[in-house]
């Protein structure tokens, strides 16, 4: 190129650059800061039969009942698609029309919806047919402990919510309702001793003013009447859980605040008492110096015995156990435990953890 054409171009290229203020003391060009990634929308799975699928009109309602309090970042998933309902909602979930749960642990069946799904929460009224087909309730308690123990492995942080199941009647079994009762009645403890801080199991009472003859059209599905019952009794217990994986809310533990969780299973149980262990964890920001649980025993039990702690025993029945001298010392996101034997009163407990440090 000739040497006047080159001036003649960088010439050009300098009045442009000036006009866009790249070069000289050209003003500076201000820039919008890139925009904060979206939270991932939390994941919720309804699994159960065709009382949660087959339509399961009651997805529908609880989640525009989530929708209107203002819970939007949230995903129904399940690799079954929705049947109608006649309102706008998420319509994927797990509910298999005709499962019992105890074919769906015993064949092995959750693991491979879990994984397409990836759920944060389950929300699980499971039962029905096992109930209809004379299954134990501790085969179906059984069957609910391998389905928690397969979340767990595909999300260690899984939360579930477990249905006491609506009230069955159907003229082909007569002993159903009383079947219902007796699984209902033993679901609540099934969930406590299951429980653990970062992996509740928390039972949801979806029997209590459930009628069958008024919330059914054939003694066990539910009519728009139960569809909304149904979803009344999931809503506030899965708005709680929701709260809770907001990520920072007030009052969670800054670094270097001391906080701990105590949590109670039964071990064993016998006629006049039984065995309990407390897992203690550090749930703040700073290692824990030491720890005491004060322990509640439910229905008039009374701690007899304590090992891995030092027992005080209260007048009223209440105890305080403080760590012993080797598992006082908890690192941030660690535990630690201590066992108990109890006479008397329900294989049930409730324990609150206060830290220490040193």
């Amino acid at each position: 190129m000739p040497q006047h054409d080159k001036r003649a171009l960088r010439a050009v290229l300098t009045a442009l650059l000036l006009f866009l203020g790249l070069v000289g003391a050209g003003p500076a060009v201000a820039t919008a800061a890139p925009a904060a990634p979206a939270a991932d929308p939390v994941r919720i799975m309804p699994l159960g039969d065709s009382i949660t699928g087959s339509p399961g009109c009651w997805r529908a309602l609880l989640w525009n009942r989530l929708q209107d309090a203002g819970y939007r970042n949230i995903d129904f998933v399940g690799t079954l698609g929705p049947q109608g309902c006649g309102q706008s909602h998420d319509g994927d979930n797990e509910g298999h029309g005709g499962a019992l749960v105890t074919n769906v642990a015993r064949q092995n069946q959750l693991p491979a919806w879990l994984s397409a799904t990836r759920p944060d929460i389950v929300v699980m009224h499971f039962g029905t047919n096992d109930v209809w087909s004379n299954r134990s309730p501790d085969d179906i308690l059984a069957a609910y402990g391998t389905l928690v123990d397969q979340m767990r492995a595909s999300n260690p942080n899984t939360k579930v919510l477990v249905a006491q199941i609506i009230p069955m009647n159907p003229d082909t079994c007569g002993e159903c309702a009383r079947r219902v009762v007796a699984l209902n009645e033993r679901i609540p403890d099934w969930a406590r001793s299951k429980s653990t801080p970062a992996s509740p199991v928390i039972a949801v009472d979806q029997w209590t003013g459930f009628s069958t003859a008024s919330d059914t059209y054939d003694g066990v599905h539910p009519d728009a009447s139960g569809d909304e019952k149904i979803a009344a009794r999931w809503h506030p217990a899965l708005a709680d859980l929701l709260d809770r994986e907001e990520p920072d809310e007030p009052g969670e533990p800054e670094e270097g605040e001391v906080a701990c969780e105590a949590s109670f299973r039964a071990t064993s149980a016998w006629q006049g008492g039984y065995q309990g262990e407390v897992t203690v964890e550090n749930t703040g920001g700073a290692p824990l110096a030491g720890w005491t649980v004060r322990i509640s025993p439910d229905g008039g039990g009374r701690i007899v015995q304590v090992w891995n702690g030092t027992l005080e025993a209260g007048a009223d029945g209440t105890a305080t156990v403080r760590n012993a001298a080797w598992n006082g010392t908890v690192p941030v996101g660690g535990s630690a435990s201590f066992g108990f034997v109890a006479s008397g009163g329900t294989a049930s407990a409730t324990v609150d953890c206060a830290a220490a440090t040193g």
